[in-house]
């Protein structure tokens, strides 16, 4: 079966419209905590003192930063997950990721697990538009789930409708944020079983990549 960006999209917006109360109230997994914590260190360190949080949702990393001093805009393809940020005090831009246009330029870009929504062919195009609205050597943290290639709805997805996934071999996604940014730190963090199930084919489903590039 073939995937485009225009099938996926509006799945995509209706899916996470329909979840704003839910995600506001699940608590934020520990290696999540331990991977934005180890990102704001570099940031303090560098004293870099803006951020834009691609894929917001409801804004819970935004508060994370934001509260250690950065001042941080959200961009979410949700427009009920950007209402929820900007009820939360927060600069929110409801933008489709391959269509990212703000006027500001930030010293840094956190991406939890957004950018697996993304296809494949489309990746680099996104990450494109993403450095377009960086500073000169601005830090850039990408979070993925990955290890072995995977691309379609996930087993035991619960939101409606079914989201779509992309799922990418380290080389394979490293090659392609190699093309646009320098790397600076990769690291894979084992997150335990994946709650929606295995996937077929994929034998590290329990891993994440970390990225952090400029």
């Amino acid at each position: 079966m073939g995937f485009s960006h225009e099938d996926t999209v509006e799945d995509l917006r209706r899916a996470y419209d329909a979840k704003v109360d839910e995600r506001d109230s699940s608590a934020v997994e520990p290696w999540k905590s331990a991977e934005r914590s180890r990102f704001l260190a570099m940031l303090q360190a560098e004293r870099r003192q803006s951020l834009v949080d691609i894929g917001a949702a409801t804004g819970v990393h935004a508060a994370f930063f934001s509260d250690a001093g950065v001042e941080v805009t959200c961009v979410d393809l949700s427009h009920a997950m950007a209402e929820h940020c900007r009820a939360r005090g927060f600069p929110a831009f409801e933008q489709d990721v391959l269509q990212l246009d703000l006027t500001e330029r930030f010293a840094a870009a956190f991406a939890m697990n957004s950018l697996l929504h993304i296809l494949p062919a489309d990746l680099r195009d996104a990450l494109e538009r993403i450095r377009a609205v960086l500073e000169p050597g601005a830090l850039f943290y990408l979070g993925q789930y990955g290890g072995a290639a995977f691309e379609g709805p996930l087993p035991g997805d619960h939101y409606e409708p079914k989201r779509y996934f992309s799922r990418l071999t380290d080389e394979h996604l490293c090659g392609v944020a190699a093309e646009v940014f320098t790397l600076v730190d990769f690291r894979a963090v084992d997150v335990g079983e994946d709650p929606r199930g295995s996937l077929p084919g994929a034998g590290a489903a329990g891993l994440r990549r970390g990225m952090i590039a400029m």
